[in-house]
């Protein structure tokens, strides 16, 4: 397959692929021109890769599972603390969120939105009591 075709069956665009390859995620062969030559099994990485990429993984997290799925003697435990890991900041990243909600939703509760200058978010911003 070219780059266009292992693009299309494993939905990530040709610029992801190169950059993957650039970065030793996946290794085409190269035919006599120069141009990649795709086997199913790049396809196959390809397609772990972007599933990976689209739960949030890291490449160097990508580069991890990769290296374990690869290896057929890993134990579990190892591809589960990676992944645990992961959900762990993920859990993180939504406090933190929920925490900047919450502040946000309290100063919008706040303001009167009418046309007074006085605004409790402005004032918030720039560390003024309210």
């Amino acid at each position: 397959m070219n780059i266009a075709e292992v693009a299309t069956r494993a939905g990530l665009p040709p610029k992801t692929i190169r950059y993957y390859e650039e970065i030793g995620l996946i290794r085409p062969r190269r035919q006599a021109n120069g141009y990649r030559a795709f086997a199913d099994a790049d396809l196959h990485k390809l397609a772990f890769l972007g599933r990976a990429r689209s739960l949030g993984f890291s490449i160097d997290e990508c580069r991890t599972l990769m290296a374990l799925y690869e290896d057929r003697s890993r134990a579990s435990a190892d591809v589960k603390a990676v992944a645990q890991a992961h959900l762990d900041a993920i859990d993180a990243k939504i406090a933190e969120l929920q925490g900047m909600r919450g502040t946000l939703a309290t100063l919008v509760a706040h303001c009167a939105g009418d046309h007074r200058p006085d605004c409790p978010i402005l004032a918030d911003l720039a560390g003024e009591a309210c």
